[in-house]
């Protein structure tokens, strides 16, 4: 009889035991990969839901008329004190002459009702009554108050003249601008608005339930829709409230409350503030820009966080979520 080798068998199974011991090995590298990926996503608080904002000063006149001048136009840039336009004046340099006259009526009357109250004041009873000095001393004082008045209408003839040059309160961009020469100003209502350059900032709105990992001083990357760049920010501050739609009371003033619950809650999103550290000067930004952005903790701000190329900028976890 032939003898069976027993080679071929050993060397199978021992294949077959190192194919296993590196398929066990590379689903648990998989797996602690994996956990690793969504420990840092989850460390790592990110949202697409971001905006540029800034703040805007309405321009409104404190007083009406015609639009005699307009010195800028749409989307230039002003600093603060520049003028923007002026409302014609005449009406309101004849209404500061006429104060400066009554001002000096009344100072003319002053005067010569001090002098009559002064010179009773000297004379005697045997000359003239009480009565009389006392009457002549009340219209003397009468006469101050009204030149007071006089006084207080002349102050506001001029400060109403000087609105009548509209200047800016704040460096920025004048923007929306409809306002034509020519066009009625009138006291109370916009003329036109600036956007504040110097008050970029960047609102993140984040879930509540990453909120445990956001502090205020963190560092914050922002990536802009409209930019490849990623820009760097702190956290300034998180936003104390949000609207509650159960909180709008009825006509008896009882809370209206949606009787409506679903069996999946929906994580409320608050706004948190970035303001940028850095902005370039090729950067043009705009309040109302998309940005996504990024908390990163104090012991990692000095690390690059990983980085995946979205539609809304840079996303450390974009490969493997669909966002938040």
């Amino acid at each position: 009889m032939t003898a069976i080798d027993p080679a071929p068998k050993s060397s199978s199974l021992l294949r077959n035991l190192l194919a296993a011991a590196l398929t066990t090995g590379a689903l648990a590298l998989a797996v602690g990969l994996g956990w690793q990926m969504w420990q840092r996503y989850m460390a790592t608080p990110w949202t697409r839901d971001g905006m540029v904002r800034a703040y805007v000063v309405t321009v409104t006149p404190q007083v009406s008329g015609r639009i005699l001048k307009l010195a800028v136009k749409a989307d230039q840039f002003v600093h603060k004190g520049d003028l923007l336009m002026e409302i014609e004046p005449d009406d309101y340099q004849i209404a500061l002459a006429n104060a400066e006259a009554v001002v000096a009526q009344a100072k003319a009357d002053l005067d010569n009702k001090q002098v009559e109250a002064d010179r009773r004041a000297e004379l005697t009873t045997l000359s003239v009554s009480k009565e009389d000095q006392q009457n002549f001393a009340a219209a003397a004082a009468i006469a101050g108050a009204t030149y007071q008045q006089a006084l207080a209408a002349l102050d506001l003839a001029r400060l109403n003249l000087s609105r009548t040059r509209l200047v800016s309160p704040v460096n920025g961009y004048v923007t929306n601008l409809v306002t034509q020469p020519g066009d009625y100003a009138t006291a109370g209502q916009r003329v036109l608005s600036v956007v504040d350059s110097d008050s970029f900032w960047v609102d993140g709105y984040f879930e509540e339930t990453v909120f445990g990992h956001i502090h205020v001083g963190d560092t914050a990357r922002v990536s802009l829709m409209a930019y490849p760049d990623v820009l760097t920010g702190h956290v300034t501050g998180i936003g104390r409230g949000i609207s509650v739609s159960n909180a709008q009371a009825d006509a008896s003033g009882l809370a209206t409350v949606n009787p409506v619950f679903t069996w999946v809650r929906l994580a409320q999103r608050v706004p948190v503030r970035v303001v940028l550290d850095n902005v370039p000067a090729s950067l043009t930004l705009s309040a109302g820009l998309t940005a996504t952005v990024t908390i990163v903790h104090g012991k990692e701000a000095g690390q690059q966080t990983p980085t995946a190329n979205t539609g809304a900028g840079s996303d450390p976890t974009a490969s493997h979520q669909p966002g938040r």
